[in-house]
């Protein structure tokens, strides 16, 4: 399950570095995120990284420079 973050911090970043902010499953893998966000948004995904606050984890999903962050923001209405 991935839910997507909207913060004034994500917000910046889908701005700045083409980067999506989800909260996941502890459970799941980078590999399966990386799966899950190409098969459901239909983009490439260059790079994912996660961290583990409270309890929650967060993947920073960096997009392929042919895809747009704020366009799949808009798509999903983040933005």
């Amino acid at each position: 399950m991935i839910k997507p973050v909207v913060t004034e911090k994500a917000v910046m970043m889908i701005e700045r570095e083409n980067v999506l902010t989800f909260v996941t499953d502890m459970k799941d893998t980078k590999e399966s995120i990386r799966k899950h966000v190409e098969e459901v948004l239909s983009v490439k995904v260059e790079k994912i990284r996660t961290l583990i606050r409270n309890n929650k984890k967060y993947a920073y999903v960096k997009l392929n420079k042919d895809s747009l962050a704020i366009d799949i923001a808009t798509k999903l209405g983040l933005m």
